[in-house]
């Protein structure tokens, strides 16, 4: 039988059947039926499994579900990483499975995957697909979440799912760093702002050495996921000067590198360090000189000019950033 996601998320025991495939691109939400399972079930006796453990030893597979459990009243096996390949299996078993319980746990499958149409046809198992959220479920978690905490209101809801957004996953964890800051359940504007701000300057930062190192698949995604903020083009641009600044530095005063980056002062942050030996590799003083150029165009241009969409234009500069990395 197939349900609709938020349906089982309302009420987890409308499951008729005690086998259940759930599948889709959602990672959140996924995981959240995951937790509900092991919260539903938490007297019973929990068995994971991944899809390769069970095809290299099916017999432990098989005997884990015909044997009684001597504490428990039932079983219940959680399979993850899923695909067709487990289907004979489940064919095998499906009449096996008295009382114990079988969550299947997928990724995107294809309408013509065997596995998916064994389900959606088979009226002794339940399939749940597990499509990506949009604005409107988004806010309706956003809500239900922080249901109870005075001081949330429709411009921070907005703000929150920006910032997420609609990936439940970035959504679940801004959400246990609202919960964590606000344990006072009150909410406050600018401290929310602040928050979300910081969240925005790590993606930036992870977009600015995406482009400094040349990845130009990573780069696009990004672009086309992280928030730039227009008004905060200059710290933009003083932080990729400043990179270009470390990386000039290090390369004109020693052959080795490795030495070089860590004799700069101030000390370069230890996770930064393996970063910015890799875009040292692939810049030279000519190349960083355009680079810098660039970057002084684009801070003439915004402060000479108040009519011109400062997005646009530093999305530009990040892709000729990036071009410039792998340039000969």
């Amino acid at each position: 039988m197939i349900y609709k996601s938020y349906t089982v998320e309302e009420n987890f025991s409308i499951l008729e059947n005690n086998i259940t495939l759930f599948y889709g691109e959602n990672i959140g939400l996924i995981q959240e039926f995951k937790e509900k399972i092991v919260i539903n079930n938490r007297n019973d006796l929990l068995l994971r499994f991944n899809q390769e453990q069970i095809l290299k030893d099916p017999n432990h597979f098989y005997n884990e579900i015909n044997n009684t459990s001597l504490f428990n009243s039932k079983k219940i096996f959680i399979i993850d990483n899923s695909s067709d390949k487990i289907l004979d299996i489940i064919k095998d078993i499906i009449l096996k499975i008295k009382e114990n319980k079988i969550f299947i746990f997928a990724g995107v499958l294809e309408k013509k995957s065997k596995l998916r149409i064994f389900f959606e046809k088979n009226e002794s198992t339940n399939i749940i697909p597990c499509y990506q959220d949009n604005d409107i479920t988004i806010k309706k978690i956003i809500l239900n979440k922080l249901k109870g905490y005075s001081g949330l209101n429709t411009t921070m809801i907005n703000n929150i799912a920006d910032n997420c957004s609609n990936d439940r996953s970035k959504l679940n964890g801004e959400i246990e760093k609202i919960k964590a800051l606000f344990n006072n359940k009150i909410i406050e504007h600018e401290k929310l702002i602040k928050l979300m701000n910081l969240r925005e300057d790590d993606d930036f930062n992870i977009m600015k050495d995406n482009a400094v190192l040349g990845s130009k698949l990573n780069t696009n995604k990004l672009l086309n996921s992280v928030y730039i903020d227009a008004e905060k083009t200059p710290y933009y641009l003083a932080t990729i000067n400043q990179r270009f600044y470390k990386i000039k530095e290090a390369i004109e005063n020693s052959k080795n590198i490795e030495t070089a980056v860590n004799n700069l002062r101030p000390q370069i942050f230890w996770k930064d360090k393996p970063i910015l030996i890799k875009q040292c590799k692939l810049w030279d003083v000519r190349k960083i000189d355009i680079a810098l150029d660039k970057t002084y165009a684009v801070e003439l241009m915004v402060k000479s000019k108040s009519d011109l969409d400062k997005t646009i234009i530093f999305k530009k500069l990040i892709i000729d950033i990036c071009n410039l990395a792998n340039a000969a």
